[in-house]
């Protein structure tokens, strides 16, 4: 099977539309780095926000990520922080290395 980003963000849409955690992770992702869609930081925010508020730690940590580099949103270190620590609450180690990156620079 060849790669089809395009394709894939179809079937993300479908499964976001019901609901699905991962897949509007994936549509943010996706949104985040402009496959299979026009890059746009605002609308990567928004599909993270729908998984993240479902508890999904990965979102999570993505919309710290946003916070911190000021991508779709305004740049905000306590939220970033805020963010990461709740993916760190529902066991991301990627989001305590990130967490732990913040303290160790202040």
């Amino acid at each position: 099977m060849k790669r089809d980003y395009a394709e894939a963000v179809w079937w993300y849409q479908k499964a976001a539309a019901k609901g699905h955690d991962s897949a509007q992770d994936n549509l943010g992702t996706m949104n985040n780095s402009g496959q299979g869609v026009i890059l746009d930081y605002t609308e990567a925010v928004r599909w993270y926000q729908k998984a993240a508020k479902q508890g999904y730690a990965n979102a999570q940590k993505h919309l710290g990520t946003m916070h911190f580099s000021g991508q779709g949103v305004e740049q905000d270190y306590a939220e970033a922080a805020r963010w990461y620590q709740m993916a760190v609450e529902h066991g991301c180690a990627s989001a305590q290395n990130n967490l732990g990156l913040m303290y160790s620079n202040g």
